[in-house]
């Protein structure tokens, strides 16, 4: 448990990214990530000299991922941490949002995830081990008015990563979904996107909420730091869970949506149940 690891994470330009793989290389560890942009490479590279290191990767670039992801096992010999963590906020209500907005949004959020994640699993399936650890959202598991397709990206993301955790864990690969609440980075702010198309019908429930997102970028009450310390306690321990709601927002939501399913199945069992030829 105490082996140094070798992190891979996509996206630690800043954000929830950013302090993971610090606080990982902090704990001892490698960590390996992934920037967009030439020049953001180098100053990941400082954040621990000699722990971090920053590669060149769009996860949208599919074609460019396996070549990475063997660069870095060329380097360090193996990977013993994916985190999916490359992603964006898209705000909208349904009606809002254009084929070309959903479909960017589940290019970024699901496809990058998936494609990123399928590289690294014939190398975790030779290891026999490793713990893939996809950054979700509580939005991944309760929806909100506004965010009907970043809800959409994070849900699908959440369905293959439940059916991994049960075709993977043979061969001792697990996986933990990461479902925070607000914590303080960029993502309401200059990360996110807003569709194109506004509906003034909507104004008072999803642009409500878009507003109110919008406004506590920057003041939002979870710390990343604390956030990644949690994460990198739970891949160092023996028994991490499936999924790991983070900070009390998100604990609340998610507790207030297995109510609200509970009473709907209690409501409608009898008639429900009642379907056998």
């Amino acid at each position: 448990m105490n082996q140094e690891k070798i992190w891979f994470i996509t996206g630690v330009s800043g954000g929830l990214g950013r302090s993971i793989a610090r606080q990982a290389a902090l704990s001892g560890d490698i960590v390996i990530g992934t920037l967009r942009k030439e020049e953001q490479i180098e100053e990941f590279s400082q954040v621990v000299p000699g722990k971090t290191y920053g590669v060149l990767l769009d996860v949208n670039e599919h074609a460019q991922i396996k070549g990475v992801i063997d660069a870095a096992i060329l380097k360090f010999g193996r990977i013993d941490v994916l985190v999916n963590n490359a992603g964006y906020g898209l705000f909208g209500a349904v009606e809002e949002v254009s084929m070309e907005e959903a479909r960017l949004q589940m290019e970024t959020n699901f496809f990058g995830a998936l494609a990123v994640t399928q590289a690294v699993l014939p190398l975790m399936r030779k290891q026999q081990g490793g713990h893939i650890v996809q950054i979700s959202s509580q939005a991944g598991f309760r929806s909100a008015p506004g965010l009907g397709l970043y809800n959409a990206s994070k849900f699908a993301l959440e369905g293959f990563s439940e059916a991994l955790a049960l075709e993977a864990a043979h061969l001792n690969i697990k996986v933990t979904i990461v479902e925070p609440g607000p914590f303080r980075t960029s993502w309401a702010g200059n990360s996110s996107k807003r569709s194109a198309d506004v509906i003034e019908d909507y104004a008072s429930v999803a642009g409500k909420l878009i507003t109110t997102i919008n406004g506590y970028s920057g003041k939002q009450p979870n710390d990343p730091e604390k956030g990644a310390n949690v994460i990198v306690e739970i891949v160092r321990s023996e028994n991490p869970p499936l999924r790991l709601p983070l900070g009390p927002e998100a604990h609340e939501a998610i507790k207030n949506k297995l109510r609200s399913v509970a009473d709907d199945i209690n409501t409608w069992e009898s008639k429900a149940m009642n379907t056998a030829f």
